[in-house]
């Protein structure tokens, strides 16, 4: 009898201890956890993912993503050996560090541990709830279990990296490492990684900026029980101690602040942008700008863009010497800024009437007063040089020759070359006109080294990308290869400015209308770069010329992006290197639109084919008839001679393939006529 009801008393408490079990299974299964997607600081990334800039969360906290594999493993085993030894063992919730806490409570008469858990430290930072309360720490040891339910001890120790704090608005271990040690938490010394456990315990008693001596004795308890847990040696502790804790908060990266805040504006529900940049190119040219206006009084501004003008990635942006609201309005990203570009269009008019056989690097042009109806333009120092070559003209950048130029192939040319480089020209009124060539229009510096790196990569429109992995589109083609090698040529043929070491980078200058905009616009065999400087407000700056503030620095900038400078490439095949007088004679002197254009009783014309038609291409080429003119005559496939001096009104001229080609034919008296077709 006896024996019965012992075994039914078992039976019971069986019964009743399972009917427990289940119950508070369900009760902690019916936990209503926080939500457990924490927001993080926006970042933005340089091209091997080390951090450009970052933003606070809503609440102005420091709060960035760290994976645990991306900390220092040391700081994790310190961590679990002060905070939690059996952490990757209990369920949430560690009875044995509990039931030995309240020992020492009641031997003591006060709390000496806490017996808290990783996972219930996370539970409170979640709930942002209290620690000394008993119906606190019963809540987060309700939440804690419920947590180990649904999450994985990595994931709940990445919460605990994300959330942890560290005095002010610091949160989190890769927040802090940054701020208090200037670097990622990837590797840390032992005095860093145990300065990390140490704080969040009493994170604003325990501030190294601001109580480095508690912030101390706490980080050397955290050594001495990392030596007793073995996680270090004696004799690693001991160099640790006498490391000095920081007594000051580093200011978080903010490189490429004002493309970070495009990039950002552009894609708002993003929480990571990987850009092309290059961080350390980016921190140089930064410093560079600082320099560069540092003894020019307090509005100066400056602004530098780097880019690859093969792929077309952008890898330095600065939009000012200084991110900041100064005089300078350093806010202000100017190179997004539509200024005047002054003569550093001047390339582009130059390039596109090699092309249309108005002219040859060494073809002679005046340089005298001309007037076109009411427009007279004049040269920048009101100088006249007589007949110079084309080549000279625009190194010396003469104003009356590439009006000249730009008058012969009509300004809509020029405005449809520069849409077609990706440019977004701005013009002061309805009708451009010839002054665009000199600088009348509204361009950004993006504009033009993306226009500069068209010319650098053979002709070809390429637009320029900042983000990584977005292949930019083939772009379409602005000029020949050999308009594009012949101006590039030319403006390696200038000297360097006084002080810069001599190379063969391929620039150009220009100075707006009042010194507002002074430009510096080169590039080699593999990179581009454009320099601005003026005032952010659109002020005039006395005497400050394109050659003399902007080219010293776009040949530091060459000087910061590598010791030498990438060869340019070799003239393309079809390039006539010859001088003057081995020219045709319709190249050797230049003629205006009236004498180049007018189309007498008996000038040439292009018999066959017809402008507009489709023609089969032979295997001798492609068949051609001029009528009118007089002979000799000269043959040009967009712009480069192809049969020279012909005394027969037929021809067979030899086509590289099949698309489309503009033919032009010149005769004696230098008279021409061009008209477009497709070879098939």
């Amino acid at each position: 009898m006896i024996r019965a009801r012992w075994l039914f008393a078992v039976a019971l408490g069986l019964w009743l201890g399972a009917l427990g079990r289940d119950r508070f299974d369900a009760f902690i299964d019916a936990t209503v956890l926080p939500p457990l997607a924490v927001e993080m600081s926006v970042e933005v990334l340089d091209r091997d993912g080390d951090l450009l800039r970052a933003y606070t969360v809503a609440d102005g906290r420091w709060r960035l993503a760290l994976p645990p594999d991306r900390v220092d493993p040391l700081y994790l085993r310190m961590l679990v050996a002060y905070e939690d030894r059996r952490f990757r063992d209990h369920g949430g919730v560690d009875l044995r560090s509990l039931a030995r806490a309240v020992a020492q409570a009641v031997w003591n008469g006060r709390v000496v541990s806490g017996g808290s858990t990783l996972t219930m430290q996370v539970a409170r930072l979640l709930e942002e709830g209290t620690t000394g309360q008993v119906a606190g720490k019963l809540r987060q040891m309700r939440v804690a279990l419920a947590l180990e339910r649904r999450l994985s001890k990595d994931q709940i120790l990445q919460l605990y990296l994300h959330l942890a704090p560290f005095g002010g608005n610091l949160e989190g271990v890769r927040a802090a490492s940054i701020s208090y040690f200037g670097k990622e938490p990837a590797r840390l010394t032992p005095a860093e990684a145990a300065l990390l456990v140490a704080i969040p315990q009493a994170p604003e008693s325990r501030r190294p900026d601001r109580a480095a001596d508690r912030a101390e004795a706490a980080r050397n308890r955290v050594l001495a029980r990392a030596v007793a847990a073995g996680v270090l040696d004696p004799e690693t502790a001991e160099a640790a101690r006498r490391e000095a804790v920081p007594g000051l908060r580093q200011p978080f990266p903010a490189l490429a602040a004002h493309l970070a805040d495009r990039v950002r504006a552009e894609r708002p529900q993003d929480g990571q942008h990987r850009l092309t940049l290059d961080g350390d190119l980016q921190r140089r040219l930064e410093a560079l700008a600082a320099e560069a206006v540092a003894d020019r009084g307090e509005a100066l501004q400056v602004a530098i863009l780097v880019a690859d003008h093969a792929s077309g990635e952008i890898l330095a942006s600065v939009g000012s010497a200084g991110y900041q609201a100064d005089l300078r309005q350093g806010f202000v990203d100017m190179t997004q800024a539509l200024r005047s570009p002054g003569s550093t269009l001047k390339p582009l008019v130059y390039a596109l009437a090699f092309d249309e056989g108005l002219g040859h690097p060494e073809t002679m042009i005046e340089d005298r007063p001309i007037r076109f109806g009411t427009y007279a333009p004049q040269n920048f120092d009101r100088l006249y040089l007589g007949t110079i070559r084309m080549r000279e003209a625009l190194q010396l950048s003469r104003n009356i020759p590439v009006v000249e130029l730009t008058e012969a192939l009509g300004p809509a040319k020029l405005i449809s070359a520069m849409e077609k480089a990706g440019m977004k020209p701005v013009f002061p009124g309805d009708q451009p006109g010839l002054a665009i060539a000199l600088g009348g229009v509204g361009v950004t510096l993006q504009d033009m080294v993306q226009l500069y790196a068209a010319l650098a990569r053979g002709g070809v429109a390429r637009p320029l990308t900042w983000r990584l992995g977005a292949e930019g589109a083939e772009g379409q083609r602005l000029v020949s290869s050999v308009a594009a090698w012949q101006v590039g040529d030319i403006l390696a043929g200038l000297a360097p400015p006084p002080g810069a070491p001599p190379n063969r980078l391929a620039y150009k200058t220009g100075t707006s209308y009042g010194h507002r905009d002074a430009w510096a616009i080169g590039y080699d065999g593999r990179h581009v770069v454009g320099v601005w400087m003026g005032r952010a407000d659109g002020t005039p700056v006395p005497g400050a010329f394109g050659a003399d503030v902007a080219a010293p620095v776009l040949f530091q900038a060459f000087n910061r992006l590598k010791r030498k400078l990438d060869p340019q490439p070799p003239a393309p095949p079809a390039t006539l290197l010859v001088a003057n007088a081995a020219l045709p004679q319709p190249l050797q002197r230049f003629r205006s639109r009236a004498a180049a254009f007018a189309r007498a009783a008996d000038a040439p014309a292009v018999a066959f084919p017809p402008d507009g038609a489709e023609v089969e291409l032979l295997a001798a080429g492609l068949k051609v008839k001029v009528a009118g003119g007089t002979a000799p005559f000269t043959w040009l496939a967009d712009g480069v001679p192809v049969v020279v001096g012909s005394e027969a009104r037929e021809a067979m001229l030899a086509m590289p393939g099949a698309g489309f080609v503009t033919l032009s034919v010149i005769d004696a008296e230098g008279r021409s006529d061009r008209v477009q077709v497709r070879l098939r």
